[in-house]
């Protein structure tokens, strides 16, 4: 089941702060666009489970915190941090 992957104003900002700050931006980059495909390719069975229906996801260096939806296929980014 594919999903839309939609990132919220917070997130996209933290990952522009990652990124601008990175002397490595070629790696935050990838990591963005796999998180970006591994959400799209069936969210509901990516990542570790949290409080709630909230999940997170590794793709170093970079983890996001994720929430989604089955019945509208979309998956939405709340958080990204590097680790």
């Amino acid at each position: 089941m594919k999903f839309t992957v939609l990132w919220t104003e917070e997130a996209e900002d933290e990952l522009a702060e990652i990124w601008i700050a990175a002397a490595d931006r070629t790696a935050i980059t990838v990591a963005a666009n796999q998180i970006d495909a591994t959400l799209r390719n069936d969210a509901t069975q990516q990542g570790e489970s949290r409080e709630g229906d909230e999940h997170i996801l590794l793709a170093p260096p970079l983890g996001v915190l994720f929430k989604a939806l089955a019945e509208d296929r979309i998956a939405y980014v709340f958080t990204v941090w590097r680790y």
